[in-house]
């Protein structure tokens, strides 16, 4: 587990040998927001943090999946009612033809969100997925990304839904957010005003032309 700023913990996944999402938790005045629970069999990952914070997932208030993609969905199982689930309202709607059993408790649209003193910004970006979600939470001037856009690289078109060219306009209208803290779904986060706008500006100019 890493601080990454007030308010906000990072759980990066490092290991090369199987596939997980980085999770994020935000904690505020006794309020807990996870982000993306990753895969059920891998959520020692967040879990080991949270105990070394004196809490475990029954303090999480609210889990929100930025898209339906195993690799970050999977894990809301493990929660059993216990906390609040959500993922965007057009991602849910997706799902369902697949996944008819899946329910949430919350369905998000662009808009706010607020849990506790925690004010976050719901951003619909498809592109990767038909219609996954970023968080920006102004007051930190960070933006988690699940996977639309990473440190250097943006998330693959080829998987069912995906759309190079919703993609590109997602990206694009992050870009114009005032962010410091690009927190993504796979890799390290991007640290710094400068090394955020370098980040989008390298990838549109090398990635937009392969999608």
């Amino acid at each position: 587990m890493e601080k990454i700023a007030d308010d906000i913990y990072a759980f990066i996944w490092h290991s090369y040998r199987e596939n997980n999402c980085n999770t994020y938790l935000l904690d505020r005045d006794g309020y807990r927001i996870l982000i993306d629970p990753g895969y059920y069999h891998l959520s020692q990952h967040w879990e080991e943090g949270l105990h070394k914070r004196g809490l475990s997932r029954r303090d999480i208030n609210l889990v929100v999946v930025t898209h339906a993609h195993p690799d970050h969905l999977e894990g809301v199982a493990l929660f059993d009612g216990q906390s609040k689930v959500a993922i965007g309202e057009g991602e849910y709607t997706w799902l369902k033809k697949w996944a008819p059993s899946f329910e949430v408790d919350l369905l998000l649209r662009d808009g706010e969100l607020k849990v506790g003193n925690i004010a976050l910004k719901v951003i619909e970006t498809p592109g990767h997925s038909p219609a996954s979600i970023c968080l920006y939470y102004p007051e930190r001037k960070a933006l988690f990304t699940g996977d639309v856009i990473f440190r250097a690289g943006l998330g693959r078109t080829d998987l069912p839904g995906g759309d190079g060219g919703k993609l590109k306009e997602s990206i694009r209208k992050l870009s114009h957010l005032d962010v410091e803290y690009l927190l993504p779904g796979h890799g390290e986060p991007v640290i710094g005003k400068k090394e955020v706008a370098k980040n989008f500006e390298e990838v549109a100019h090398y990635w937009f032309q392969f999608i």
